[in-house]
Protein backbone atom coordinates (compact mmCIF):
# COMPACT_ATOMS: atom_id res chain seq x y z
CA UNK A 1 0.00 0.00 0.00
CA UNK A 2 2.47 2.48 0.85
CA UNK A 3 4.71 1.46 -2.33
CA UNK A 4 1.63 2.53 -4.20
CA UNK A 5 1.22 5.45 -2.55
CA UNK A 6 4.93 6.52 -3.04
CA UNK A 7 4.47 6.02 -6.53
CA UNK A 8 1.98 8.50 -7.32
CA UNK A 9 4.42 11.61 -6.76
CA UNK A 10 6.69 9.88 -8.99
CA UNK A 11 4.01 9.52 -12.10
CA UNK A 12 3.24 12.97 -11.16
CA UNK A 13 7.03 13.92 -12.51
CA UNK A 14 6.03 11.84 -15.64
CA UNK A 15 5.36 12.97 -18.77
CA UNK A 16 2.77 10.36 -21.20
CA UNK A 17 5.14 10.38 -23.55
CA UNK A 18 9.17 10.17 -22.59
CA UNK A 19 10.98 12.25 -24.58
CA UNK A 20 14.65 13.09 -24.17
CA UNK A 21 14.78 16.29 -24.76
CA UNK A 22 11.09 17.95 -24.87
CA UNK A 23 12.29 22.23 -25.76
CA UNK A 24 13.98 20.71 -28.52
CA UNK A 25 11.15 18.48 -29.84
CA UNK A 26 8.99 21.59 -29.32
CA UNK A 27 11.19 24.06 -31.37
CA UNK A 28 10.53 22.75 -34.57
CA UNK A 29 6.79 23.37 -34.06
CA UNK A 30 7.31 26.38 -31.79
CA UNK A 31 9.27 28.10 -35.19
CA UNK A 32 6.65 26.57 -37.35
CA UNK A 33 3.50 28.19 -35.18
CA UNK A 34 5.27 31.48 -35.18
CA UNK A 35 6.04 31.72 -38.84
CA UNK A 36 2.59 30.99 -39.21
CA UNK A 37 0.61 33.51 -36.74
CA UNK A 38 3.19 35.89 -38.12
CA UNK A 39 2.27 35.30 -41.24
CA UNK A 40 -2.08 36.20 -40.38
CA UNK A 41 -0.93 39.74 -39.68
CA UNK A 42 2.47 40.81 -41.02
CA UNK A 43 0.72 41.15 -44.65
CA UNK A 44 -1.93 43.38 -43.65
CA UNK A 45 0.91 46.39 -43.43
CA UNK A 46 1.65 45.50 -46.90
CA UNK A 47 -1.94 45.51 -48.31
CA UNK A 48 -1.85 49.29 -49.91
CA UNK A 49 1.34 48.58 -51.40
CA UNK A 50 0.18 45.62 -52.69
CA UNK A 51 -3.31 47.68 -53.84
CA UNK A 52 -1.10 49.48 -55.90
CA UNK A 53 1.70 47.25 -57.34
CA UNK A 54 -0.86 44.34 -58.67
CA UNK A 55 -3.77 46.62 -59.41
CA UNK A 56 -6.35 45.37 -57.26
CA UNK A 57 -9.53 46.83 -54.87
CA UNK A 58 -9.36 46.49 -51.63
CA UNK A 59 -12.28 44.25 -52.04
CA UNK A 60 -10.25 41.74 -53.67
CA UNK A 61 -6.90 42.58 -51.62
CA UNK A 62 -8.51 41.22 -48.65
CA UNK A 63 -8.90 37.73 -49.91
CA UNK A 64 -4.71 37.31 -48.92
CA UNK A 65 -5.96 37.78 -45.42
CA UNK A 66 -9.33 35.81 -45.65
CA UNK A 67 -8.80 32.94 -47.95
CA UNK A 68 -5.32 32.47 -45.47
CA UNK A 69 -7.39 32.06 -42.10
CA UNK A 70 -10.22 30.61 -44.37
CA UNK A 71 -7.76 27.54 -45.27
CA UNK A 72 -6.56 27.43 -41.28
CA UNK A 73 -10.24 27.17 -40.28
CA UNK A 74 -10.97 24.21 -42.78
CA UNK A 75 -7.80 22.27 -41.52
CA UNK A 76 -7.82 22.73 -38.25
CA UNK A 77 -10.81 20.43 -36.93
CA UNK A 78 -9.22 17.73 -39.64
CA UNK A 79 -5.57 17.92 -37.54
CA UNK A 80 -7.17 15.30 -35.06
CA UNK A 81 -8.16 12.62 -37.88
CA UNK A 82 -5.01 13.87 -39.71
CA UNK A 83 -2.38 12.77 -37.10
CA UNK A 84 -3.97 8.94 -36.32
CA UNK A 85 -3.51 8.16 -40.14
CA UNK A 86 0.32 9.60 -40.15
CA UNK A 87 2.72 10.24 -37.90
CA UNK A 88 3.29 13.30 -35.75
CA UNK A 89 6.54 14.25 -37.49
CA UNK A 90 5.24 13.02 -40.38
CA UNK A 91 2.49 15.92 -40.37
CA UNK A 92 4.56 18.73 -39.28
CA UNK A 93 7.30 17.59 -41.99
CA UNK A 94 4.86 18.04 -44.62
CA UNK A 95 3.65 21.37 -42.85
CA UNK A 96 6.96 23.17 -42.68
CA UNK A 97 7.99 21.87 -46.39
CA UNK A 98 4.08 23.14 -47.59
CA UNK A 99 4.58 26.06 -45.84
CA UNK A 100 7.68 26.86 -47.13
CA UNK A 101 6.47 26.19 -51.00
CA UNK A 102 3.80 28.29 -50.22
CA UNK A 103 5.87 31.05 -49.27
CA UNK A 104 8.15 30.96 -52.73
CA UNK A 105 4.93 30.66 -54.90
CA UNK A 106 3.98 33.89 -53.37
CA UNK A 107 7.23 35.62 -53.63
CA UNK A 108 8.11 34.72 -56.60
CA UNK A 109 4.09 35.48 -57.97
CA UNK A 110 3.71 37.17 -61.46
CA UNK A 111 0.19 38.39 -59.95
CA UNK A 112 -2.53 38.64 -57.15
CA UNK A 113 -3.96 34.89 -58.50
CA UNK A 114 -0.97 33.10 -57.61
CA UNK A 115 0.25 35.18 -54.89
CA UNK A 116 -3.52 34.27 -53.36
CA UNK A 117 -2.70 30.54 -54.00
CA UNK A 118 0.74 30.90 -52.21
CA UNK A 119 -1.23 32.33 -49.38
CA UNK A 120 -3.93 29.69 -49.12
CA UNK A 121 -1.38 26.94 -49.52
CA UNK A 122 0.60 28.31 -46.22
CA UNK A 123 -2.98 28.42 -44.58
CA UNK A 124 -3.14 24.71 -44.87
CA UNK A 125 0.32 24.24 -43.17
CA UNK A 126 -0.96 26.48 -39.78
CA UNK A 127 -4.22 24.56 -39.45
CA UNK A 128 -1.51 21.74 -39.09
CA UNK A 129 0.67 22.66 -36.97
CA UNK A 130 -1.43 25.41 -34.41
CA UNK A 131 -3.37 21.98 -32.58
CA UNK A 132 -0.44 19.58 -32.74
CA UNK A 133 1.66 22.24 -30.43
CA UNK A 134 -0.68 22.09 -27.73
CA UNK A 135 -1.15 18.35 -28.29
CA UNK A 136 2.32 17.48 -28.32
CA UNK A 137 2.79 19.98 -25.06
CA UNK A 138 1.07 18.52 -23.51
CA UNK A 139 2.43 14.73 -24.00
CA UNK A 140 5.82 15.47 -23.98
CA UNK A 141 6.01 17.71 -20.48
CA UNK A 142 5.30 16.19 -17.28
CA UNK A 143 2.02 17.34 -15.30
CA UNK A 144 4.74 19.76 -13.52
CA UNK A 145 6.08 21.93 -16.17
CA UNK A 146 2.78 21.75 -18.13
CA UNK A 147 2.26 25.37 -17.35
CA UNK A 148 5.06 26.69 -18.34
CA UNK A 149 4.94 25.15 -21.38
CA UNK A 150 1.62 25.89 -22.50
CA UNK A 151 2.54 29.57 -21.33
CA UNK A 152 5.84 29.09 -23.86
CA UNK A 153 3.12 28.33 -26.69
CA UNK A 154 0.33 30.55 -25.95
CA UNK A 155 2.92 33.29 -25.92
CA UNK A 156 4.22 32.52 -29.69
CA UNK A 157 0.41 32.53 -30.63
CA UNK A 158 -0.24 35.63 -29.20
CA UNK A 159 3.44 37.55 -29.84
CA UNK A 160 3.82 36.81 -33.36
CA UNK A 161 1.08 38.19 -34.57
CA UNK A 162 1.58 41.00 -32.45
CA UNK A 163 4.93 42.44 -33.77
CA UNK A 164 4.11 40.45 -37.58
CA UNK A 165 3.23 44.70 -38.52
CA UNK A 166 5.73 46.01 -37.11
CA UNK A 167 8.83 43.70 -38.58
CA UNK A 168 6.59 43.38 -41.86
CA UNK A 169 6.97 47.52 -41.95
CA UNK A 170 10.72 47.48 -41.10
CA UNK A 171 10.97 45.10 -44.33
CA UNK A 172 9.16 47.13 -46.73
CA UNK A 173 11.25 50.41 -45.95
CA UNK A 174 14.17 48.72 -47.39
CA UNK A 175 12.79 46.32 -49.88
CA UNK A 176 9.68 44.86 -51.48
CA UNK A 177 6.30 42.93 -50.29
CA UNK A 178 8.01 39.87 -51.65
CA UNK A 179 10.45 39.87 -49.23
CA UNK A 180 8.35 39.38 -46.02
CA UNK A 181 7.71 35.48 -47.73
CA UNK A 182 11.32 34.91 -48.35
CA UNK A 183 11.90 35.88 -44.92
CA UNK A 184 9.65 33.03 -43.69
CA UNK A 185 11.89 29.67 -45.37
CA UNK A 186 15.52 30.42 -43.53
CA UNK A 187 13.22 30.04 -40.52
CA UNK A 188 11.32 26.74 -41.60
CA UNK A 189 14.58 25.66 -43.03
CA UNK A 190 15.69 25.65 -39.68
CA UNK A 191 12.39 24.27 -38.08
CA UNK A 192 12.92 21.55 -40.51
CA UNK A 193 16.20 20.47 -38.66
CA UNK A 194 14.88 20.07 -35.60
CA UNK A 195 11.90 18.42 -36.31
CA UNK A 196 13.85 15.94 -38.10
CA UNK A 197 16.18 15.57 -35.32
CA UNK A 198 14.21 15.60 -32.22
CA UNK A 199 11.20 15.24 -33.00
CA UNK A 200 8.88 11.86 -32.01
CA UNK A 201 5.53 11.11 -33.19
CA UNK A 202 3.36 11.34 -29.87
CA UNK A 203 0.24 9.20 -31.16
CA UNK A 204 -1.13 5.98 -31.87
CA UNK A 205 -1.72 5.90 -35.79
CA UNK A 206 -4.50 3.44 -36.20
CA UNK A 207 -6.49 4.85 -39.51
CA UNK A 208 -9.94 5.23 -38.75
CA UNK A 209 -12.62 5.26 -41.02
CA UNK A 210 -12.68 8.98 -42.94
CA UNK A 211 -15.67 11.00 -42.86
CA UNK A 212 -15.26 12.41 -46.27
CA UNK A 213 -19.09 14.00 -45.90
CA UNK A 214 -18.43 16.23 -43.05
CA UNK A 215 -15.28 17.27 -44.67
CA UNK A 216 -16.95 17.88 -47.71
CA UNK A 217 -20.28 19.50 -45.86
CA UNK A 218 -17.20 21.72 -43.33
CA UNK A 219 -15.25 22.99 -46.51
CA UNK A 220 -17.83 24.25 -48.53
CA UNK A 221 -20.03 25.10 -45.46
CA UNK A 222 -17.49 27.54 -44.35
CA UNK A 223 -16.31 28.33 -47.56
CA UNK A 224 -19.50 29.41 -48.95
CA UNK A 225 -19.96 31.90 -45.61
CA UNK A 226 -16.62 33.72 -45.91
CA UNK A 227 -17.10 33.90 -49.85
CA UNK A 228 -20.53 35.63 -49.42
CA UNK A 229 -19.22 37.88 -46.29
CA UNK A 230 -16.18 38.83 -48.45
CA UNK A 231 -17.52 39.59 -51.77
CA UNK A 232 -19.93 41.87 -50.02
CA UNK A 233 -17.10 44.33 -50.36
CA UNK A 234 -17.26 44.28 -53.96
CA UNK A 235 -20.94 43.69 -55.05
CA UNK A 236 -23.03 44.81 -52.04
CA UNK A 237 -24.90 42.60 -49.76
CA UNK A 238 -27.80 42.99 -51.70
CA UNK A 239 -26.34 40.80 -54.68
CA UNK A 240 -27.48 37.48 -55.56
CA UNK A 241 -23.81 36.12 -55.47
CA UNK A 242 -23.68 37.29 -51.88
CA UNK A 243 -27.12 36.34 -50.63
CA UNK A 244 -26.59 32.96 -52.58
CA UNK A 245 -23.22 32.20 -51.22
CA UNK A 246 -24.88 32.80 -48.22
CA UNK A 247 -27.48 31.20 -48.08
CA UNK A 248 -25.54 28.18 -49.54
CA UNK A 249 -23.24 27.97 -46.65
CA UNK A 250 -25.84 28.27 -43.86
CA UNK A 251 -27.51 25.53 -44.90
CA UNK A 252 -24.58 23.70 -45.36
CA UNK A 253 -23.55 24.10 -42.38
CA UNK A 254 -26.98 23.56 -41.25
CA UNK A 255 -26.81 19.62 -42.96
CA UNK A 256 -22.82 18.97 -41.19
CA UNK A 257 -24.03 20.24 -37.77
CA UNK A 258 -26.94 17.57 -38.09
CA UNK A 259 -24.40 15.17 -38.98
CA UNK A 260 -21.98 15.93 -36.54
CA UNK A 261 -24.75 15.60 -33.73
CA UNK A 262 -25.97 11.90 -35.13
CA UNK A 263 -22.83 10.17 -35.80
CA UNK A 264 -20.88 7.85 -33.24
CA UNK A 265 -17.45 9.72 -34.17
CA UNK A 266 -17.59 13.26 -34.84
CA UNK A 267 -15.29 15.33 -36.92
CA UNK A 268 -15.78 18.47 -34.72
CA UNK A 269 -17.94 17.16 -31.03
CA UNK A 270 -20.45 20.42 -31.57
CA UNK A 271 -22.08 18.77 -27.83
CA UNK A 272 -19.87 20.51 -26.47
CA UNK A 273 -22.03 23.72 -27.07
CA UNK A 274 -24.86 22.33 -24.84
CA UNK A 275 -22.69 23.09 -22.25
CA UNK A 276 -23.42 26.39 -21.19
CA UNK A 277 -19.69 27.72 -19.85
CA UNK A 278 -18.02 26.65 -22.72
CA UNK A 279 -21.02 27.83 -25.00
CA UNK A 280 -20.40 31.52 -23.42
CA UNK A 281 -16.40 30.98 -23.24
CA UNK A 282 -16.07 30.26 -26.96
CA UNK A 283 -18.75 32.52 -27.96
CA UNK A 284 -16.35 35.29 -26.18
CA UNK A 285 -13.09 34.30 -27.84
CA UNK A 286 -14.44 34.48 -30.91
CA UNK A 287 -15.85 37.72 -30.39
CA UNK A 288 -12.68 39.00 -29.57
CA UNK A 289 -10.59 37.40 -32.02
CA UNK A 290 -12.96 39.59 -34.53
CA UNK A 291 -12.29 42.47 -33.06
CA UNK A 292 -8.57 41.97 -32.80
CA UNK A 293 -8.58 40.73 -36.42
CA UNK A 294 -10.95 43.62 -37.65
CA UNK A 295 -8.90 46.04 -36.33
CA UNK A 296 -5.76 44.75 -37.02
CA UNK A 297 -6.85 44.76 -40.86
CA UNK A 298 -8.24 48.68 -40.54
CA UNK A 299 -5.28 50.15 -38.50
CA UNK A 300 -2.17 50.22 -40.73
CA UNK A 301 -4.36 50.89 -43.78
CA UNK A 302 -6.22 54.21 -42.28
CA UNK A 303 -2.12 54.89 -41.21
CA UNK A 304 -0.93 54.73 -44.57
CA UNK A 305 -3.78 55.44 -46.83
CA UNK A 306 -5.43 57.96 -44.16
CA UNK A 307 -2.62 59.78 -42.56
CA UNK A 308 -0.62 59.31 -45.50
CA UNK A 309 2.93 58.07 -43.24
CA UNK A 310 5.10 55.83 -44.63
CA UNK A 311 5.41 51.93 -44.29
CA UNK A 312 8.12 52.07 -42.04
CA UNK A 313 6.87 54.43 -39.61
CA UNK A 314 3.32 52.75 -39.66
CA UNK A 315 5.13 49.38 -38.34
CA UNK A 316 6.56 51.52 -35.44
CA UNK A 317 3.35 53.40 -34.74
CA UNK A 318 2.14 49.50 -34.13
CA UNK A 319 5.03 48.51 -32.04
CA UNK A 320 3.85 49.71 -28.59
CA UNK A 321 0.38 48.04 -29.14
CA UNK A 322 1.54 44.78 -30.14
CA UNK A 323 4.16 44.74 -27.55
CA UNK A 324 1.47 45.65 -24.98
CA UNK A 325 -0.45 42.96 -26.84
CA UNK A 326 2.15 40.27 -25.79
CA UNK A 327 2.65 41.27 -22.02
CA UNK A 328 -1.46 41.42 -21.03
CA UNK A 329 -1.55 38.04 -22.98
CA UNK A 330 1.18 36.63 -20.66
CA UNK A 331 -0.33 37.99 -17.06
CA UNK A 332 -3.87 37.45 -18.27
CA UNK A 333 -3.91 33.59 -18.45
CA UNK A 334 -2.96 33.34 -14.27
CA UNK A 335 -5.46 36.51 -13.72
CA UNK A 336 -7.86 33.59 -13.92
CA UNK A 337 -6.47 31.16 -11.27
CA UNK A 338 -7.13 34.61 -8.68
CA UNK A 339 -10.20 35.87 -9.71
CA UNK A 340 -11.99 33.69 -12.55
CA UNK A 341 -12.92 34.98 -16.04
CA UNK A 342 -16.13 37.42 -14.93
CA UNK A 343 -13.72 40.53 -14.20
CA UNK A 344 -10.83 40.25 -16.36
CA UNK A 345 -13.55 39.51 -18.86
CA UNK A 346 -16.26 42.39 -18.44
CA UNK A 347 -13.07 45.08 -17.84
CA UNK A 348 -11.56 43.71 -21.16
CA UNK A 349 -14.03 44.27 -23.16
CA UNK A 350 -14.56 47.73 -21.43
CA UNK A 351 -11.32 48.92 -22.20
CA UNK A 352 -11.44 47.16 -25.88
CA UNK A 353 -14.75 49.59 -26.66
CA UNK A 354 -12.66 52.60 -25.41
CA UNK A 355 -9.97 52.20 -27.69
CA UNK A 356 -12.22 51.25 -30.85
CA UNK A 357 -14.26 54.80 -30.18
CA UNK A 358 -11.17 56.25 -29.56
CA UNK A 359 -9.72 55.28 -32.93
CA UNK A 360 -13.35 55.48 -34.55
CA UNK A 361 -12.73 59.27 -33.80
CA UNK A 362 -9.62 60.12 -35.68
CA UNK A 363 -8.85 62.04 -38.90
CA UNK A 364 -6.79 62.92 -41.84
CA UNK A 365 -4.35 65.23 -38.88
CA UNK A 366 -5.04 63.16 -35.59
CA UNK A 367 -1.62 62.93 -33.82
CA UNK A 368 0.67 59.91 -33.85
CA UNK A 369 0.44 59.83 -30.52
CA UNK A 370 -3.25 59.69 -30.14
CA UNK A 371 -3.37 56.62 -32.56
CA UNK A 372 -0.29 54.79 -30.64
CA UNK A 373 -2.19 55.58 -26.90
CA UNK A 374 -6.00 54.58 -28.80
CA UNK A 375 -3.84 51.13 -30.04
CA UNK A 376 -2.31 50.45 -26.75
CA UNK A 377 -6.11 51.11 -25.03
CA UNK A 378 -7.36 48.18 -27.61
CA UNK A 379 -4.37 45.70 -26.86
CA UNK A 380 -5.14 45.93 -23.45
CA UNK A 381 -7.97 45.61 -23.54
CA UNK A 382 -8.58 42.25 -26.02
CA UNK A 383 -6.20 40.02 -24.48
CA UNK A 384 -7.00 40.84 -21.14
CA UNK A 385 -10.65 39.13 -21.87
CA UNK A 386 -9.17 36.66 -23.97
CA UNK A 387 -6.84 34.29 -22.27
CA UNK A 388 -9.84 34.36 -19.07
CA UNK A 389 -12.66 33.29 -21.68
CA UNK A 390 -10.75 30.43 -23.24
CA UNK A 391 -9.83 29.16 -19.80
CA UNK A 392 -13.32 29.63 -18.42
CA UNK A 393 -14.64 27.56 -21.74
CA UNK A 394 -12.53 24.83 -21.71
CA UNK A 395 -12.90 24.31 -18.20
CA UNK A 396 -16.36 23.82 -18.30
CA UNK A 397 -15.80 20.66 -20.33
CA UNK A 398 -15.13 17.08 -18.79
CA UNK A 399 -14.71 13.55 -20.08
CA UNK A 400 -13.77 12.72 -23.61
CA UNK A 401 -15.36 15.29 -25.32
CA UNK A 402 -12.94 17.99 -23.28
CA UNK A 403 -10.38 16.82 -26.38
CA UNK A 404 -12.95 18.68 -28.65
CA UNK A 405 -12.40 22.30 -26.85
CA UNK A 406 -9.70 23.20 -28.35
CA UNK A 407 -10.28 21.99 -31.84
CA UNK A 408 -13.84 24.18 -32.14
CA UNK A 409 -12.47 27.28 -30.48
CA UNK A 410 -9.59 27.34 -32.72
CA UNK A 411 -11.43 26.45 -35.89
CA UNK A 412 -14.68 29.13 -35.16
CA UNK A 413 -11.83 31.91 -34.16
CA UNK A 414 -10.39 31.58 -37.40
CA UNK A 415 -13.50 31.14 -39.24
CA UNK A 416 -15.08 34.72 -36.98
CA UNK A 417 -11.84 36.52 -37.92
CA UNK A 418 -11.97 35.85 -41.59
CA UNK A 419 -15.51 36.77 -41.52
CA UNK A 420 -14.85 39.72 -38.99
CA UNK A 421 -12.26 41.04 -41.90
CA UNK A 422 -15.20 40.66 -44.85
CA UNK A 423 -17.15 42.86 -42.62
CA UNK A 424 -14.57 45.22 -41.82
CA UNK A 425 -13.70 45.27 -45.43
CA UNK A 426 -17.56 45.96 -46.63
CA UNK A 427 -17.55 48.94 -44.44
CA UNK A 428 -14.85 50.32 -45.63
CA UNK A 429 -16.41 50.98 -48.49
CA UNK A 430 -19.45 51.70 -47.56
CA UNK A 431 -17.79 54.56 -46.06
CA UNK A 432 -16.12 55.56 -48.75
CA UNK A 433 -18.99 55.68 -50.93
CA UNK A 434 -21.23 57.86 -48.33
CA UNK A 435 -18.02 60.43 -48.33
CA UNK A 436 -17.81 60.26 -52.20
CA UNK A 437 -21.83 61.13 -51.94
CA UNK A 438 -21.26 64.49 -50.16
CA UNK A 439 -19.51 65.67 -52.62
CA UNK A 440 -16.35 65.87 -51.52
CA UNK A 441 -13.42 64.63 -53.29
CA UNK A 442 -10.32 64.15 -50.78
CA UNK A 443 -9.11 60.14 -51.24
CA UNK A 444 -7.62 60.54 -47.65
CA UNK A 445 -10.78 61.90 -46.27
CA UNK A 446 -12.56 59.23 -47.96
CA UNK A 447 -10.44 56.26 -46.77
CA UNK A 448 -10.49 57.80 -42.85
CA UNK A 449 -14.38 57.92 -43.12
CA UNK A 450 -14.38 54.47 -44.06
CA UNK A 451 -12.33 53.46 -41.68
CA UNK A 452 -14.43 55.04 -38.99
CA UNK A 453 -17.33 52.79 -40.35
CA UNK A 454 -14.80 49.93 -39.85
CA UNK A 455 -13.76 50.93 -36.15
CA UNK A 456 -18.15 51.19 -35.18
CA UNK A 457 -18.11 47.85 -36.43
CA UNK A 458 -14.86 46.96 -33.93
CA UNK A 459 -16.63 49.07 -31.19
CA UNK A 460 -20.23 46.88 -31.70
CA UNK A 461 -17.91 43.49 -31.55
CA UNK A 462 -16.81 44.76 -27.63
CA UNK A 463 -20.73 45.80 -26.68
CA UNK A 464 -21.75 42.59 -28.08
CA UNK A 465 -18.74 40.98 -26.03
CA UNK A 466 -19.40 42.98 -22.90
CA UNK A 467 -23.37 42.07 -22.71
CA UNK A 468 -21.86 38.32 -23.08
CA UNK A 469 -19.80 38.69 -20.67
CA UNK A 470 -22.38 39.80 -17.41
CA UNK A 471 -23.49 36.09 -17.97
CA UNK A 472 -19.89 34.80 -16.88
CA UNK A 473 -20.70 33.30 -13.11
CA UNK A 474 -18.20 34.75 -9.91
CA UNK A 475 -15.51 32.38 -9.04
CA UNK A 476 -16.27 30.14 -6.80
CA UNK A 477 -13.89 30.16 -3.38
Amino acid sequence: MDSVQSSQPELAKKARVQVAHPMLAMMGMLIGGFVGMFSETSLNIALPQLMAQLNVSTATVQWLVTGYMLMVGVVLPLSSLITKWFTTRQVILFALIDFAVGAIISASAPGFGVLLFGRMIQGIATGLILPLMFTVAMQIFPPYKLGAAMGMVGLVIMFAPAVGPTLAGIVLGVASWRWIFWLFVPFLVIAFGFAVTSLKNIAEVTRPKVDFLSIILSTVGFGSLVLGVSLASDQGWGSVSVIGALVVGILVLAWYTHRQLNVDKPILNLRAFAIPGFRIGASLVMINFGIILSAMYLLPMYIQKGLLLPVALTGMIMFPGGLMNAIVSAISGRLYDHVGAQMPARLGFIISMVGALMLALTSTQTAIWYVILAHIILMIGAPLAMSPSQTHGLNALTGPIAADGSAIMNTLQQIVGAIATAIATSLLGIGQAAYSATGAHQAAGAFVNGAHYGFYFTFGLALVGFLLALRLPKMMK
